[in-house]
């Protein structure tokens, strides 16, 4: 199985690190998946959109949990974040503690190179 990195150099990682009220994390998770999965997430219509985002749960405190996707535009990003935050204000966010529903954008600055991944699948 040839490998891939988990994101390409030269383009963002958006990544939210968030907790959910005790006691709501399953309907956190019900809810969430139900508004990104749906048409009116306005995320999966932008081309600026790499790779889909992954919702993860730290082992340790089921409390915590992080969004993490690519984007070749984070500006793009911006602008949709606030239109959800503003406009369309998804179900899930009440069950985030405080509310802040807001990402920390990091640069990829390394990621291996294709020709490395090739040979180390052989």
């Amino acid at each position: 199985m040839t490998q891939a990195p988990l994101a390409n150099k030269g383009n963002y990682l958006h990544i939210y690190d968030f907790r959910v009220q005790a006691g709501h994390e399953a309907e956190f998770v019900r809810l969430f998946e139900e508004f990104d999965y749906s048409d009116g997430n306005p995320m999966h219509k932008s081309s600026a959109q790499v790779k889909d985002g992954v919702l993860c749960r730290d082992v340790e405190d089921p409390q915590r949990f992080f969004l993490i996707a690519e984007w070749s535009d984070i500006e793009e990003h911006a602008k949709i974040r606030k239109i959800l935050a503003n406009e369309i204000k998804p179900e899930f966010i009440k069950y985030i503690e405080g509310g802040k529903f807001i990402p920390k954008y990091v640069e990829v600055v390394s990621s291996t190179p294709d020709e490395i991944l090739q040979k180390a699948a052989r």
